[in-house]
């Protein structure tokens, strides 16, 4: 990257000028008439994707930090939008992003009455660890694996961009977050829950020879059973519209699709 801290000055299209300083490896920020007009962040997730995101108060201030996060940063560069947001897509599109793949956003009901999942009991043989009860090593290793499972068929870049960022080589931010499906003396498949305000089910997998079996739907019914216990009437999903299977399953279970993310990538 370059160094930071370089500053790159310019008309805002009225008589004031719209400086933008590198702050930090990260971050941009905009400043007109001595204010703060807009700042712009990056992050390289664990897939190895760097994605940018910029705030801006008006048009001018988003153009000025988007050239210098150009001139900053590497490509190929990546950026999730509304789909619905169609000033921001245009925004985008004048930068030379191109959509590259679409997220559909579902809201998901955790009550059984609604989702039919109350009945589904667990393959012979397999256990639910409830969330925060795995242990670390085997959980990260059952991670890995799925990880390399999904990149070698689908790939990881049709999975939903993960919200935290973690320390390099480190996919499992925070174990607690996690269930886990257990085999004999192995972990088979997990489930992720985010506690945000709407909880966001981040990632649910199964290894591949263990698939095809209701390994996935047992997690996923676990997991929405605990959100409807704590009093959670409903969770957020994403998933990618090429993913038919995990599309299918959302559908069977009283799913209601919310909007779409459209991934944009500048290459």
């Amino acid at each position: 990257m370059n160094p930071l801290n370089p500053v790159h000055s310019t008309p805002a299209g009225d008589d004031r000028v719209v400086r933008v300083s590198r702050i930090s490896e990260t971050q941009w920020q905009a400043v007109a008439d001595d204010l703060p007009v807009g700042n712009g962040d990056a992050a390289r997730r664990p897939d190895g994707r760097l994605f940018v995101s910029i705030d801006a108060w008006h048009g001018a201030a988003f153009d000025r930090i988007a050239d210098a996060m150009l001139a900053d940063l590497p490509e190929p560069l990546h950026t999730l939008v509304d789909e619905a947001d169609h000033d921001a897509v245009s925004a985008w599109e004048r930068l030379g992003f191109a959509p590259a793949r679409r997220e559909w956003d579902h809201l998901v009901p955790t009550d059984p009455r609604i989702t039919g999942l109350g009945p589904v009991r667990c393959p012979e043989g397999v256990t639910i660890l409830p969330a925060g009860s795995a242990e670390e090593g085997p959980l990260r290793a059952l991670d890995r694996v799925v990880r390399d499972e999904v990149e070698a068929t689908l790939g990881w870049r049709t999975m939903p961009a993960e919200i935290l960022p973690p320390p390099s080589g480190d996919t499992v931010v925070d174990p607690s977050k996690y269930a886990v499906a257990q085999e004999a003396d192995r972990y088979v498949g997990l489930v992720r829950v985010a506690p945000l305000r709407l909880p966001r089910i981040g990632l649910i997998a199964v290894r591949a020879d263990r698939q095809r079996r209701g390994i996935g739907r047992a997690l996923l019914a676990h997991a929405l059973g605990a959100l409807h216990e704590a009093g959670t009437a409903w969770a957020r999903a994403e998933v990618d519209e090429s993913n038919t299977a995990a599309t299918a399953l959302l559908a069977g279970i009283g799913t209601r699709r919310e909007g779409s993310t459209l991934e944009f990538v500048r290459r």
